[in-house]
């Protein structure tokens, strides 16, 4: 994969956005960063992506987004339980519209028989006239850290593109 596609993308989902007057967040655990950093790579980016958030240890999730040390134990960091609360803590911590939430086994080491390396659940929590809508995607990615990472962040924003955000 290439990260060309990584930011076409973020140029189409800029677009979007701006278009729409939304604002976007992520929640990032696996990806590290990737998300805001492809997102803020976009001259103008700023109206329409105001802050993200690095949670890489369960520590940071509880602190930063809320999520509940009893869900990180009793289902683990790389859970659709556990990006459910990420990301809708992403979404009123940002106040934004929009909130993507990332968390996965890169690798190389981490994996086990249940949650194999690649292993990523995604949320997406956005706001409708009902309050708050929270989608998952579960994804097994293959290749090694850099590629899985890659891929999460790219399958990130497609879904944002393609299932999220309405045309």
């Amino acid at each position: 994969m290439d990260e060309k596609i990584l930011t076409q993308l973020s140029i189409e989902l800029g677009t979007k956005l701006k278009q729409q007057k939304l604002w976007v967040t992520f929640a990032e655990s696996c990806t590290g960063g990737w998300l805001a950093k492809a997102i803020s790579d976009i001259a103008g980016s700023s109206a329409y992506f105001d802050r993200g958030f690095v949670t890489y240890s369960n520590k940071a999730k509880h602190q930063m987004l809320g999520v509940s040390e009893t869900v990180l134990r009793q289902h683990g960091a790389v859970s659709e339980q556990v990006v459910k609360e990420m990301a809708t803590g992403a979404l009123k911590a940002a106040q934004a519209d929009l909130a993507v939430a990332v968390s996965g086994i890169a690798g190389p080491d981490g994996g086990s028989e249940k949650k194999p390396v690649g292993t990523v659940w995604l949320g997406f929590a956005y706001r409708t006239a009902n309050g708050i809508k929270v989608v998952t995607r579960h994804c097994c990615f293959s290749g090694d850290r850099n590629e899985v990472r890659l891929q999460a962040a790219i399958y990130s924003l497609e879904t944002l593109l393609s299932e999220i955000i309405k045309n």
